[in-house]
């Protein structure tokens, strides 16, 4: 989960050229106030509290909200959480005022923490923030899950709802993290028949999985009748993930995305798990084409210069002043030093063993509780509008004013006037935010950068997270 497989996406997103078809923004570090919309309060202050040189002091706290091995204690953990969750809290706000078609933050997707702890190195949920910010504007939402790991966190927040359905495609048994997420857990009280889960074995390949997924997706869709769908795309489902056991292709990895994207609702998109970094930085650059109509060419990082210095800041060994008409295989491995008989992107072959018999009693089920959902839930949709003035009129002296969209009018700034970095921040694009041309002044720094482009599909939002 360390922030260079974010550093990477970046880097091919713009040797790609896509960020000139996306209006990029820097999201808001979320509110201690915004995080207790879910988490509770005292978890929320721990997090804000503690760091590497106390937690000695807090060894009890650190049992009570699973703070160790799995969840480190590290400097700026609570400064981490506000930028990931804050870039999917922006991004959902942005579809809410139609501001935007598809919003991407690939530095969310922390789909394991719960309410009152951490889990599997997630902190903050940002996915069950998200979605509680569309549900002010939707009746219903949908949440895609493709990471290798079962999304616990997001299904165990709306078990008891039939507003937000929970779909995860996901590795189960063999005592795999995080345990949960058999065929039977369906949901409870109004809830029942709403959380979908599709549990799978090792080994599972591209025709196998997408046969899979876009039976259950298209039934679910016609089904449920979402306003907004939230997909997370955990990479660590690709072959060759270190954590993962799946062998899936970046193609068959990224058809996912393509197949959701033509539901024409409003979609937000997430990273998610991924641990070998290379095949991340690959697949999100692949995807984020995906949701721009953009088929991404083998030899277009001609334009692409990496110095040794950006390297060194990122840990990379490499020194790489000029490339042309090199392919992304080649280029990642020399961003990442690697021999010439190792490929960045190790297509393992592993024994499926997901039978044919195994995937269509899985198939059945699924869509045998789907029919018992009759038709789509209805909801008073005004009860909740009054329900969140009221939390809005509750907080109104606790959050900031940008806790909402900033509105900024670039032609009504005085020239003659000096920005202040707050006000720079809420500009489009910042001077230091791409790096290409003879004037290349790096200095990237722990933050996120939340944007929205806007190619053939239409406006997207995209939060990335630099180191």
């Amino acid at each position: 989960m360390k922030p260079h497989r974010l550093c990477m996406t970046h880097h091919l997103v713009l040797s790609y050229d896509l960020h000139k078809k996306m209006e990029i923004y820097r999201p808001h570090k979320a509110y201690p106030v915004e995080l207790a919309q879910f988490h509770s309060a005292d978890y929320v202050e721990f997090l804000h509290r503690i760091t590497p040189d106390t937690q000695h002091l807090f060894r009890q706290e650190l049992t009570k909200y699973n703070l160790g091995e799995d969840c480190p204690v590290f400097e700026n953990l609570f400064e981490f959480c506000q930028i990931y969750a804050g870039g999917t809290i922006d991004a959902a706000r942005r579809l809410n005022n139609q501001l935007c078609d598809i919003a991407i933050n690939w530095a969310g997707g922390l789909h394991h923490a719960k309410k009152c702890e951490a889990s599997g190195f997630c902190y903050i949920n940002d996915l069950v923030l998200g979605i509680l910010e569309l549900l002010k504007y939707h009746a219903r939402v949908l949440y895609i899950d493709i990471d290798v790991h079962h999304g616990d966190g997001v299904e165990e927040a709306f078990y008891f709802t039939d507003r937000v359905m929970t779909v995860s495609f996901h590795k189960f048994g063999d005592l795999f993290f995080p345990g949960t997420g058999d065929v039977k857990e369906i949901g409870e009280r109004e809830g029942k028949f709403y959380a979908i889960n599709v549990p799978l074995k090792d080994g599972i390949d591209d025709t196998s999985f997408t046969r899979l997924f876009k039976t259950i997706i298209s039934k679910v869709v016609e089904t449920y009748a979402p306003g907004a769908i939230v997909l997370q795309c955990g990479a660590d489902s690709l072959a060759g993930d270190r954590l993962g056991c799946f062998n899936l292709s970046i193609d068959g990895h990224a058809e996912c995305v393509r197949f959701v994207k033509k539901f024409n609702l409003p979609l937000l998109v997430t990273g998610g798990g991924g641990y070998t970094k290379e095949n991340v930085a690959r697949c999100w650059t692949v995807e984020t084409g995906i949701l721009l109509d953009t088929e991404l060419p083998n030899a277009r990082l001609d334009t692409f210069k990496l110095s040794l210095a950006r390297a060194n800041q990122h840990g990379l060994s490499c020194e790489i002043y000029g490339l042309y008409d090199i392919d992304p295989t080649t280029f990642l491995r020399m961003v990442c030093n690697l021999p010439d008989d190792v490929l960045p992107f190790s297509l393992i072959e592993q024994e499926n063993l997901n039978s044919k018999s195994y995937l269509s009693t899985i198939k059945m089920q699924v869509l045998e509780n789907l029919r018992s959902i009759q038709h789509a839930p209805s909801v008073q949709m005004q009860e909740f509008i009054i329900l969140w003035l009221l939390i809005a009129v509750i907080y109104e002296f606790q959050v900031p004013p940008d806790f909402y969209i900033p509105e900024f009018d670039e032609d009504e700034q005085n020239p003659d006037e000096r920005m202040d970095q707050h006000t720079q921040d809420k500009q489009i694009q910042r001077d230091d935010e791409f790096y290409e041309g003879d004037n290349d002044n790096d200095h990237m720094d722990v933050g996120s950068v939340a944007g929205s482009f806007n190619g053939a599909g239409g406006h997207c939002t995209v939060p990335w997270l630099d180191d």
